[in-house]
């Protein structure tokens, strides 16, 4: 898959999805173009994968009316104001927590480069969302595109701020992080756990949620579509509770959380993905995903 080149979701007649080329690998960021009569686009990349975005809107000859971020997380709403700039009539509409994190990007920046320290150079600053072109969104709403509606369910366990988007017309479902992330070599979901808010209990509320809709398609927000399968998403939820348990067992083995992060760092070739994205990115994601499974157990506690 070429990066920027719109493909057209399976079984769909106007869903398209994008490899943003986030982080430098292929296909890990995926943005999802909804070409219906009032064009919508699910997450936005990092902003530093703009281009990529933008061009396939051209490609498409859209005009968004809708900017829809999954959650505030800078990997999916990153762009947002980009795309605002570049979409006079478009409006963001995101979960009512995150609006005031993209009208006021600061503390979220802030937060962001804490998190993902050296990965910041895929990113770029965000663009302010003018207060008057974004609206917040609660569980239960939908979202009128004119020829459908996407229902908007919340999914907060992998952040508090997470809204996952379900489009009945085309059985197709917008997971964000609400699924984990798909790698496709080995069809297999490998667990992301960010800090500060990860929540393994509402994680795994949350894929029950998703496996109780049985859409043909869920639309994962990293390496695109795959069709609906209950079992790997049950599976999932395994995995999470396995990698929470193993965090526990080596916190309770070693003196500092720091030890723990650079055991599982130091054996992040090994683990579920990273031969998808390469030593430095899986060493990144294994550092990120300690952390937060570490906050949570503080939260426990």
């Amino acid at each position: 898959m070429t990066i920027g080149e719109p493909q057209r979701v399976k079984g769909t007649e106007d869903i398209y999805y994008v490899d943003t080329g986030m982080y430098d690998v292929s296909e890990y960021g995926s943005v999802y173009i909804i070409d219906a009569e009032r064009p919508a686009i699910v997450d936005t990349g990092t902003g530093g994968d703009y281009e990529a975005v933008s061009g396939a809107l051209d490609e498409l000859d859209v005009d968004l009316q809708f900017v829809l971020p999954t959650h505030v997380h800078l990997d999916h709403a990153g762009g947002a104001g980009h795309l605002l700039e570049d979409h006079p009539d478009a409006e963001v509409r995101i979960h009512e927590r995150g609006v005031r994190h993209l009208v006021d990007p600061e503390r979220l920046v802030a937060g962001t480069k804490s998190a993902v320290g050296e990965q910041w150079q895929y990113y770029a600053e965000p663009v302010p969302i003018p207060d008057d072109r974004i609206d917040g969104l609660e569980d239960g709403d939908e979202i009128d595109l004119g020829d459908r509606s996407l229902a908007v369910q919340e999914a907060p366990g992998h952040a508090p701020h997470q809204h996952v988007y379900h489009d009945p017309e085309s059985s197709v479902l917008f997971t964000g992080d609400a699924a984990g992330i798909y790698v496709p070599a080995e069809d297999d979901i490998r667990e992301t756990s960010p800090p500060p808010q990860f929540d393994l209990d509402q994680a795994r509320r949350d894929v029950s949620m998703l496996i109780d809709r049985e859409p043909e398609t869920l639309a994962f927000g990293h390496f695109g579509p795959r069709e609906f399968d209950a079992d790997l998403l049950s599976n999932y939820k395994r995995t999470l509770v396995e990698w929470v348990q193993a965090v526990r067992q080596k916190r309770e083995q070693l003196a500092a959380d720091e030890a723990v992060i650079e055991h599982f760092v130091s054996h992040a070739d090994e683990m579920t993905g990273a031969e998808t994205w390469g030593e430095r990115k899986a060493k990144a994601e294994v550092r990120l995903n300690t952390r937060g499974v570490l906050a949570y157990l503080d939260s426990e506690e």
